[in-house]
């Protein structure tokens, strides 16, 4: 598509619909925790380090493509192991300063994983300066790799009070909502071609039987 048809303008409308999508509408999130390399024993001959240093975790929103777990059986027993890809917002990394690296870990629901290989995922409209996101592959980690406590939501059958995510809310490029800072912005807000939604960041609340969204609070 030529330049002459696809704007910046356009081009921050194609970011702030997929941040919508995103932040507003799908709500998935993962915790990457980062290796503290500057910190962190190294084996004078193999060269790994058997007990990492980590960062706190930093809550990331993302979309998730979850796949099915490879089975494996051999003569120490039955393995499992999963395999994801993350997708990640090109924009929201730069305005979040937030930068992902390769041997990095990253948290989605129970399980840890290791990422494995970072992607950039597509150029917008063939402008190559203008990228849409980069694709994250992450394996699950061996036990003993990465020992943190699980962040929720995590699975049903847990009983702690994070298991199940009962109340969602909204960012819409504001820099603050009910849950803290979100380091959310969107750039035809940011630029002066739109207002901030009046309403405000919505909220999607869980009471067991029903849920309540926009007017049906």
């Amino acid at each position: 598509m030529a330049r002459l048809f696809i704007t910046p303008r356009e081009i921050d409308y194609i970011s702030d619909i997929t941040k919508e999508i995103t932040k507003d509408v799908i709500g998935q999130k993962i915790y990457y925790y980062r290796v503290r390399e500057d910190v962190t024993q190294i084996h004078d001959v193999y060269e790994e380090a058997m007990d990492k240093v980590f960062d706190q975790p930093i809550e990331v929103d993302a979309r998730v493509e979850w796949q099915q777990s490879d089975v494996r059986t051999d003569k120490f027993g039955y393995d499992e192991i999963s395999k994801i890809s993350v997708y990640l917002h090109y924009r929201d990394l730069i305005d979040r300063d937030f930068e992902a690296d390769q041997g990095d870990y990253f948290a989605f629901g129970d399980n840890f994983f290791e990422i494995t290989s970072i992607k950039q995922d597509k150029i917008i409209f063939g402008q190559v300066e203008h990228v849409t996101g980069y694709t994250l592959v992450g394996q699950q980690a061996r036990k003993g790799l990465i020992d943190m406590l699980p962040h929720g939501p995590t699975e049903e059958i847990y009983t702690d009070p994070d298991a199940v995510q009962e109340n969602f809310e909204q960012q819409r490029g504001f820099e603050k909502n009910s849950e803290g800072v979100t380091m959310d912005k969107r750039a035809l807000i940011e630029n002066g071609k739109l207002d901030r939604p009046i309403s405000g960041p919505k909220k999607v609340k869980e009471d067991g039987i029903t849920s309540s969204f926009y007017g049906d609070e």
